[in-house]
C-alpha cells in the first residue's frame, strides 16, 4: 500500500469516528489496533502493546492526575463559587464586567489547578447564566469562557504542558517556566480586547446597576478567599522556583495545599473527596488513552512510510 493511501485511510478513519460522536481516546485506540494489524499482523499487535507501555510508563506524567485532582476538589467543594464572588467585587462598573471576570477567573484557576475542565465547569454553571440574564451576546459570553479556560494550558501548573514535555522528551521544569510570561500576556490581551470591543459595541455587553461596596466589603472576602490562592500558587510554582521540589513533587504539594485550604474553609467532606477522585480517575484515563493512542498512531505512520513520504 502506498503511503498516500495509507495516510488517507488512517486520518480519514480517525475523523469519521470522531464525527459520529465517539470519544477521541476511543477513536485513536480503534484506528491504532486496526492499522497495526493490517500493516504488520501479529508483530503489529505486539508493537501496539509496547507503544502503550512506553507512552504511559513515564514518570513525567505523574503530575497530570494531581493537577486534575486540584481542579476537581475546587469544583466539588464549591470553594470556586466563593472565589468568583470575591473577585466580582473588584470589577466595579467596567464595560463587559462579567466577561472581564471570566478572564480573571481563568487566570486565577489556571494558576491553581492547571486544567481547564474545572474552570469551564465553574464558569459555565455560575457566570454563564448571569451573563445570559444580563443580555450578554452569546459569542462574547461563550467565547470568553472557553478562551479564558484555555489559559490553563499556558499558565503553570499546566497538565497539557507536562504531556507535551513527555511526548516531546523535553524538560518539564523548563517548559513550565517558559510558558509563564506568554500565559499572562494572553490574559492581558484577552482583557484588552474585551474592553475595546465593549466600548466600540456596547450592545454585546449591556450595562446594569452595580451595587456599591465599601473597601471593607471588598477586602474581607479577598482576604478569606483570594489570599489563600497565593498559598496554592506558591505550593505549585514557588517550590519549583526556589528549588524545593521537582515538577512532579510540586504537583503533590499543590494538591496537598488545595486539601488544606478546603479543610480550613470547612468544605472538605467524604462526598467531596469521593466525587473529586472519581472525576479525576475518569478524566485521567481519557487523557492517558489519548497520549497512548497518539504514540501508537505515530508508529503506524512510520510503518506505512507516511512519515518519510511527507518529509520528502
Amino acid at each position: 500500500m502506498e503511503w498516500q493511501w495509507a495516510l488517507v485511510l488512517l486520518i480519514g478513519g480517525l475523523l469519521f469516528l470522531v464525527m459520529i460522536g465517539l470519544p477521541v481516546a476511543f477513536c485513536f485506540i480503534m484506528v491504532d489496533i486496526v492499522g497495526l494489524l493490517l500493516v504488520s499482523g501479529q508483530v503489529g499487535a505486539l508493537q501496539f502493546v509496547r507503544s502503550l507501555t512506553s507512552a504511559l510508563a513515564d514518570f513525567v506524567l505523574v503530575p497530570v492526575p494531581l493537577y486534575i485532582l486540584m481542579g476537581e476538589v475546587l469544583l466539588h467543594s464549591e470553594l470556586g463559587n466563593d472565589i468568583i464572588d470575591a473577585l466580582d467585587k473588584w470589577f466595579g462598573r467596567l464595560p463587559g464586567r462579567l466577561a472581564l471576570l471570566c478572564v480573571g477567573l481563568g487566570t486565577l484557576f489556571a494558576a491553581m489547578t492547571g486544567i481547564s475542565t474545572a474552570t469551564i465547569s465553574l464558569m459555565g454553571r455560575i457566570v454563564l447564566p448571569e451573563m445570559e440574564k444580563r443580555g450578554y451576546n452569546n459569542q462574547l459570553s461563550l467565547g470568553t469562557i472557553m478562551g479564558s479556560s484555555s489559559l490553563a494550558v499556558m499558565i503553570p501548573p499546566s497538565a497539557l504542558a507536562v504531556l507535551l514535555a513527555a511526548v516531546g522528551q523535553i524538560s518539564v521544569g523548563e517548559t513550565l517556566m517558559a510558558i509563564i510570561i506568554p500565559g499572562f500576556l494572553m490574559a492581558i490581551l484577552f482583557a484588552g480586547y474585551i474592553l475595546l470591543r465593549c466600548v466600540l459595541q456596547p450592545s454585546i455587553a449591556p450595562s446594569y446597576v452595580v451595587e456599591s461596596t465599601s473597601l471593607r466589603d471588598r477586602f474581607l472576602p479577598s482576604f478569606k478567599y483570594l489570599f489563600p490562592v497565593v498559598f496554592i500558587i506558591f505550593m505549585v510554582i514557588g517550590v519549583i522556583l526556589f528549588g524545593i521540589a521537582t515538577p512532579a513533587e510540586s504537583a503533590a504539594t499543590g494538591a496537598l495545599g488545595i486539601f488544606i485550604i478546603t479543610a480550613i474553609h470547612k468544605r472538605l467532606s467524604w462526598t467531596v473527596v469521593r466525587k473529586s477522585f472519581a472525576s479525576t480517575t475518569r478524566l485521567t484515563i481519557q487523557l492517558f488513552l489519548i497520549v497512548a493512542g497518539a504514540a501508537a498512531f505515530s508508529q503506524i505512520l512510520t510503518f506505512t512510510g507516511c512519515t518519510e513520504g511527507l518529509i520528502n
